[in-house]
């Protein structure tokens, strides 16, 4: 019996050796999410951080990563991005690449928020000086904007370790920094010319979390998963674009007007409806200058005008310059990628208002001569006498036979022109004589 407890035990012991001195478990393959800003800051791309963030803290990622690009953007959108990164759980990798890309302006407020900040070679950041988007306000109002800003970036910048006095200078006097320029001033963390340059720079390096935590990277040989945009997203992306914005509303604008003067063709009204609701709702996604929506109404009912009274051509100048000022000056963007564009917004204001006119114009004559028809449609046209009038006879009219009637005698052949009408039968006179008044129908 002792002998079997002595040989199980050294059968367990045995087994415990071999397994302690077998190969050791390899750690799990850590994971990294990355996100690619590659777009103007504004309300689509916050949403879009947003998910990012939820879907890096959900998922169990070691970090982050938010590949960007940007010339900035709206106020309102980087205070929320901004927000949204101090408040994640899983740290937040901010990369300016590749090369020749840039963290300007909003972007400079998003880099330095970042747990860790990293820049390529070739890249710049910084000019992050406010720029009103409602007009020139007073010296001021301006002053409070500006120091807010600056505040705001503060509260951060000391609390991730980086120079709080150079990232106030990109803010206060929009200066700018190169990838190298940024880490000797310590406003970057790190400078690496690919992703796998930087997780092997970062692996192993403790960061200090916003709550003053510390944290250490486990980066090497991690797993890129990419988050693609979702449809949502992409068709978002593609209306906040102010270009597409204005050509929606002005487009589905005409094919409204075309089923409005073509009853019962549907797909004119249909089409344009959706266009317009998709243009409002591009542009209700951008800051709208109200005098600027003004401008284009103005332009339409100057247009209106023109086509219906005529001012020899007076009222539609006006109105299309209307339209050209208007569509410039829509968007009230502080950076020119959310302004429309310049060329299109007067090749555009040309184009529509031309055709605008053109085609108010076709409906008021045809609305005049609507009530025409018959008889009451041929006075004024030319006719040609089929037989001598003596003073009755037959005349050819726009390719019609009438039976018609003149004061005087009419050889065959002769040019006469319809001067009115009694009943079915035309009163005529040569081409060549005075015009008299019309008979009552």
């Amino acid at each position: 019996m002792r002998m079997r407890v002595e040989s199980a035990l050294g059968w367990a012991i045995g087994l415990a050796t071999l397994a302690c001195s077998g190969a050791p478990v390899r750690a799990a393959q850590p994971l990294v999410d990355k996100m690619v800003l590659d777009d103007t800051i504004q309300t689509v791309s916050a949403g879009e951080l947003d998910r990012a963030i939820a879907r890096a803290n959900s998922d169990g990622a070691q970090a982050l990563l938010i590949e960007m690009n940007t010339p900035g953007g709206l106020l309102e959108s980087m205070r929320a991005m901004v927000g949204a990164i101090l408040a994640s759980r899983v740290p937040i990798i901010i990369y300016v690449a590749p090369a020749g890309a840039r963290a300007g302006s909003a972007g400079f407020f998003l880099l330095e928020a970042a747990d860790v900040a990293a820049m390529a070679p070739g890249t710049n950041a910084g000019a992050a000086h406010v720029v009103s988007m409602m007009g020139k306000p007073d010296q001021t109002e301006m002053q409070k904007i500006e120091n807010d800003a600056e505040a705001l970036l503060r509260s951060y910048v000391s609390r991730r370790g980086r120079n709080v006095d150079a990232a106030v200078a990109a803010a206060a006097s929009s200066h700018s920094y190169t990838a190298e320029e940024a880490l000797q001033q310590h406003l970057v963390d790190a400078i690496a010319a690919d992703e796998n340059q930087l997780f092997s720079e970062l692996d192993g390096r403790t960061i200090t979390r916003l709550s003053g935590d510390k944290q250490v990277l486990h980066l090497a040989g991690a797993r890129v998963e990419l988050l693609k945009p979702t449809l949502r997203d992409q068709l978002l992306s593609w209306l906040v674009d102010p270009n597409i914005a204005i050509l929606l509303l002005l487009i589905g604008a005409l094919l409204i007007y075309l089923e409005f003067n073509s009853p019962g063709t549907i797909v004119p009204g249909a089409l344009g409806t959706l266009m317009v609701l998709l243009g409002i709702f591009g542009l209700n996604l951008l800051p709208i200058r109200y005098t600027a929506v003004l401008l284009l109404l103005a332009a339409f009912v100057l247009l209106l005008l023109e086509a219906k009274f005529g001012g020899h051509g007076a009222l539609a100048i006006a109105g299309i310059v209307c339209l050209a000022f208007g569509m410039l000056t829509l968007v009230a963007a502080p950076v020119p990628e959310l302004a429309v564009n310049p060329a299109l917004a007067v090749a555009v204001a040309l184009a529509f208002g031309a055709l605008t006119f053109f085609l108010v114009r076709l409906v008021v004559r045809a609305r005049k001569k609507k009530h025409l028809l018959g008889a009451d449609a041929l006075v004024g046209s030319r006719a040609s006498a089929m037989e001598a009038l003596d003073p009755e006879g037959h005349v050819l009219v726009e390719g019609e036979i009438w039976r018609a009637v003149a004061s005087e005698r009419v050889n065959k052949g002769a040019p006469l022109r319809v001067i009115g009408h009694e009943q079915y039968l035309l009163h005529v006179a040569p081409e060549d004589a005075p015009k008299i008044p019309s008979a009552a129908a």
